[in-house]
């Protein structure tokens, strides 16, 4: 890992309220899943349904389930993702992982949005295991969250692993909060980008990275 100083880095996982347990408490996993469950079945009660009826009587728990699963990111360091897949080369030009699949959910609705990331940096004497870099998009976006920060905390993210000359981020993703409710709108795609380092500095540099991430757009 880098250098970066404590104050600088970004924090991985959020503060939280004094007190209140978190589904990715590891001692505490069953009881808070369980607490999860009886807020799901009050909410069906809420909509006006009746949480006892058949095809509802399992839907609290699988949703526990899958909201652990969907922010299981609170739980996930870059550290535990790293590990020891950082190696000493001198390749001193682009490395890109285009079409990274990510899914995430909206911290304002709680609706998903999808899409893609285009990662890439320019070594400064170290690379990363290719596959670390879509497991740092996953760090991110199994979280409740805004496209705008999570494109700056992988930013941020890759910073601190490898202190590379310069690192570029592009996510494009479609907001469900926009296609099934407000303004219905099933074709706007959001695209969102982070340079650092080079990629914001040279023209040049700047200008390729944005032509291969922008080129994979359907």
């Amino acid at each position: 890992m880098s250098s970066t100083p404590a104050s600088s880095r970004i924090p991985i996982v959020p503060l939280r309220a004094s007190g209140i347990a978190s589904l990715h408490d590891e001692n505490d996993a069953a009881p808070s899943e369980s607490a999860y469950a009886d807020l799901v079945r009050r909410q069906l009660a809420l909509l006006g349904e009746d949480p006892d009826r058949e095809g509802l009587v399992r839907t609290p728990e699988r949703v526990a389930k899958a909201m652990d699963f969907l922010t299981g990111g609170y739980g996930m360091t870059l550290e535990d993702v790293v590990g020891s897949a950082l190696f000493e080369e001198e390749h001193e030009n682009m490395v890109m992982v285009r079409d990274i699949e990510l899914y995430s959910l909206c911290e304002h609705h709680m609706l998903p949005f999808f899409g893609k990331a285009h990662i890439a940096y320019i070594p400064n004497g170290k690379i990363v295991g290719l596959s670390k870099l879509p497991r740092i998009v996953d760090i991110f976006a199994r979280r409740l969250q805004v496209q705008e920060r999570l494109t700056e905390q992988v930013a941020k993210a890759i910073e601190e692993v490898l202190a590379p000359r310069g690192v570029g981020v592009v996510i494009e993703a479609f907001h469900m909060c926009m296609m099934m409710r407000g303004v219905e709108k099933q074709n706007s795609r959001t695209i969102t980008s982070a340079l650092r380092g080079v990629f914001r500095d040279d023209a040049k540099t700047r200008d390729e990275f944005l032509r291969l991430a922008y080129s994979s757009a359907r």
